[in-house]
């Protein structure tokens, strides 16, 4: 048989001092949908990325095997589930050779939730792939996941195994209170992100304003209507995530006609398809912060990254030991503790 040209990640696991001593069943291992943020997560937890040879054959089939020795470890698979589709079918694919290398426990770490917006049956003879994707994880042979801000949260009933949700405002928040923004209200770009917008807007002691964006006719621009006030005021818009950027520009811009100051952007995960970023950058936002979740295919200067490596670590740390987490995902708390 003929071996397509491979990709060889690094080296078998190597542990030293403590770490080894206290977490020597632990290992970690990424795919290669966002390698930046598992070597981070990584070196957050004092240990190198296990083993993984991933190869694609001429025709694009995934083939995976780990180099390391998984057998009665509790394995951690880094890989957001972002477009292409590869990524998942990697994921999964992944999972089951865990499974079949006798891992104790596979916990899927996925950033990003891809699959997430199709979460219901909107209109007749539509997939709900949310659940799809939900039943593939757990039949590949998944334990647990761990998951930042989903776009859907009751996705997280759609799974019969553990499920934690975690959310990136900790990261978000505290840059906010260190540039002590006066005169602030926390805007929702829409109905459905309005409990993401409170939860900003009480943490950082702002008002809260809502824009109801509704569509006249198909294929009509949509009208934006501000709930609230925004005259004079430095304004956040919080979301969980932009993909074409349409919604996040025409929310600007809007703000900006009724007579915001400042226009500053927070999102998890920065898909950015199309032309994103040329409407970022064409846009009068201040300034946008992102997340690593998905990792930026570009830059810009109105956009910056944030990390959440350590949120997955520890998450990955008090899973592996048996510990709460819940304080990890607890929007109205601002400092972790054990339960």
């Amino acid at each position: 048989m003929r071996w397509p040209k491979h990709r060889l990640f690094s080296a078998p696991n190597e542990f030293v001092g403590k770490t080894d001593q206290l977490m020597h069943g632990l290992k970690v291992f990424s795919g290669t949908a966002n390698r930046q943020l598992a070597e981070q997560i990584a070196k957050s937890l004092g240990q190198e990325l296990g083993g993984l040879d991933i190869r694609k054959f001429s025709d694009g089939e995934i083939w995976v095997k780990f180099l390391d020795n998984v057998r009665g470890a509790d394995v951690f698979i880094i890989q957001p589930t972002n477009p292409p589709a590869d990524n998942l079918m990697e994921l999964l694919i992944t999972i089951d050779a865990a499974k079949r290398a006798s891992a104790n426990r596979v916990i899927a770490v996925i950033p990003y939730f891809g699959y997430a917006r199709q979460d219901r049956k909107d209109q007749p003879r539509v997939a709900v792939t949310a659940k799809l994707v939900a039943n593939l994880l757990t039949q590949a042979g998944a334990d647990r996941i761990i998951s930042m801000d989903l776009h859907a949260p009751q996705i997280q009933g759609f799974f019969d195994i553990p499920f934690d949700h975690l959310y990136s405002s900790v990261v978000f928040v505290d840059h906010y209170r260190r540039e002590n923004i006066t005169d602030l209200t926390v805007v929702s770009p829409d109905v459905g992100g309005i409990k993401m917008a409170r939860a900003y807007a009480k943490r950082l002691s702002a008002d809260l304003v809502l824009i109801d964006k509704r569509r006249p006719a198909p294929n009509e621009v949509e009208v934006m209507n501000i709930v609230g006030e925004v005259k004079g005021r430095n304004v956040l818009i919080v979301d969980d995530l932009i993909d074409t950027a349409g919604t996040f520009t025409s929310a600007v811009r809007t703000l900006k006609e009724a007579g915001a100051k400042g226009i500053y952007g927070a999102c998890t995960h920065p898909i950015l398809s199309g032309k994103a970023m040329s409407r970022i950058n064409g846009s009068e936002v201040t300034s946008l912060l992102v997340t690593d979740t998905i990792q930026l295919k570009e830059v810009s200067p109105k956009i910056e990254v944030m990390s959440v490596a350590k949120i997955f670590a520890e998450a990955i740390r008090r899973s592996y030991e048996n510990k709460s987490i819940s304080s990890l995902f607890d929007v109205d708390k601002d400092k972790t503790q054990d339960d």
